[in-house]
């Protein structure tokens, strides 16, 4: 392999070396059990993200929620949506860096703990302003923790199956979605042991990543990352235990570089605003603004969207329940082609398919037909969700990569933000045509976006897509 015309300096020629190596890994049983140890920790920062529209009826039957809440006279739910994804903006525009500064694996370990820790605490509350303010704090965790699996995941697998691996991710991530609204549907309406039902559905989450945490001692660290940071011993170690897991033979006579970090191994956020990152940095910032608009604007709704067709709180969970089945199937159904076509125009495909369907929603009342246009919507959202993932973390060089995802990310939280904020205020007043209209035009500028602006990566090495 080749790099693009460049100038090449020693460390440059050993990250290309180094980088060759992965990209030769086989994509074997050993490669495979590490996405799926990062996707277990991954499902429950899932759990706890959909937990906002399952859970608010709950909330709202134990006489906590309101129509009319604390903040700005919104309901309780619009601002439990609202501080979520406020605490994802903090995490990940204030803290994605720390996983460039003390790595991959230390922080994806230091992120689910303190995500256990806030939503425990989260679970004691009795009013609506301690649950946002545990909420808040909770976000902070999830949005470092999502940010450094995706950086994780980019630097660990080869390049012909990276795309692959994004989605069996998300496959195994969305499982959190039927878990967590089945729970909701079973009990919210029940008092097992004499707690809230709501209660036990948050402990549940919880508890299950402190589960996942024990299995952090699998995880090796990035060996990209090492080596950026002068620790060539380690990342070449790591190197041949990847290769081991993947049935190569590590090669004896490979030269262990072990000299100390220069200056490309140590980026500064300041980097992705100057030439020649500036403009993915521009073209991906706009992007995450909008494309959350469709993503979050139905997730995070689907019962109160039901609802609003006339279906009782009991039938609109239930049928919310069918609807997030398709969450972990939609991902596997983009394995099928996630590295057979270029990812920015699966991205744009998409957008378009959520546009339109979202538009087919609004005039359906029969429940099949409901739930048909909801798993079609879901399935769009899991290809956009699984292909930006994908692509934003394949744009930025190792140096940088954690903070720059972190940066153009936070603003997909940044509009979530306002989005649950908007999304509550037009159903009020326009319904749900004036809902998908909103997430139409947000896809429309998505689509604009990705498609006229954003690079090519297939085929490609981090290496020569950061060259």
């Amino acid at each position: 392999m080749s790099l693009p015309n460049t100038s090449v300096t020693p460390d440059s020629l050993a990250i290309s070396t180094l980088g060759e190596r992965l990209d030769a890994l086989t994509g074997r049983a050993g490669t495979w059990r590490l996405v799926i140890l990062l996707s277990l920790g991954g499902c429950f920062e899932f759990y706890d993200l959909f937990l906002t529209a399952y859970l608010s009826p709950g909330l709202e039957q134990a006489g906590i929620f309101h129509a009319h809440g604390i903040l700005l006279g919104l309901s309780d739910q619009a601002a439990f949506a609202a501080v979520t994804f406020a605490g994802l903006f903090v995490g990940t525009i204030a803290f994605s860096q720390v996983a460039d500064r003390y790595g991959r694996r230390t922080i994806f370990t230091v992120s689910l703990l303190w995500y256990s820790a806030m939503t425990l605490l989260m679970a004691l509350q009795n009013t609506a302003a301690g649950i946002d303010l545990w909420r808040f704090m909770a976000g902070i965790g999830i949005g470092v923790e999502l940010v450094t699996i995706d950086t994780y995941l980019a630097e660990l697998l080869p390049r012909r199956v990276r795309g692959r691996a994004f989605a069996f991710n998300q496959a195994i991530q969305f499982t959190a979605v039927p878990i967590v609204a089945l729970l909701c549907a079973q009990l919210l309406n029940t008092h097992p042991l004499g707690i809230s039902g709501w209660r036990w559905v948050v402990l549940i989450g919880a508890s299950g990543a402190l589960c996942i945490w024990q299995l952090r001692r699998s995880l090796p660290e990035s060996p990209r990352w090492l080596l950026q940071q002068g620790r060539g011993q380690e990342a070449w170690a790591v190197v041949r235990y990847l290769e081991r897991r993947s049935g190569i033979i590590p090669d004896p006579a490979q030269p262990v570089d072990n000299t100390p970090p220069s200056a490309a191994g140590s980026g500064q956020l300041a980097e992705i605003f100057r030439r020649p990152l500036l403009g993915i940095t521009l073209m991906l910032s706009v992007f995450n603004f909008f494309q959350t608009v469709g993503f979050y604007g139905f997730s995070n709704w689907v019962p109160k969207l039901i609802q609003s067709g006339g279906a009782s709180v009991v039938q609109s969970l239930n049928y919310a329940v069918a609807i997030a089945v398709a969450y972990p199937a939609g991902p596997l159904l983009c394995l099928l082609f996630a590295d057979r076509f270029e990812r920015k125009w699966q991205i744009v495909a998409a957008a378009v398919g959520t546009a339109v369907t979202g538009l087919l929603f609004v005039r359906q009342h029969g429940a099949i037909a409901l739930i048909v246009c909801g798993v079609l919507i879901t399935v769009f959202n899991n290809l956009l969700s699984y292909a930006y993932h994908a692509y934003q973390s394949e744009l930025y060089p190792t140096r940088v990569r954690a903070r720059a995802v972190g940066f153009v990310y936070a603003w997909s939280r940044l509009s979530t933000v306002f989005t649950s904020l908007m999304i509550g205020s037009v159903l009020g007043h326009f319904g749900t045509s004036g809902v998908f209209t909103f997430i139409a035009a947000s896809m429309g500028v998505v689509c604009l976006c990705i498609g006229v602006f954003g690079p090519r990566t297939r085929a490609l090495s981090l290496e020569q897509i950061a060259a």
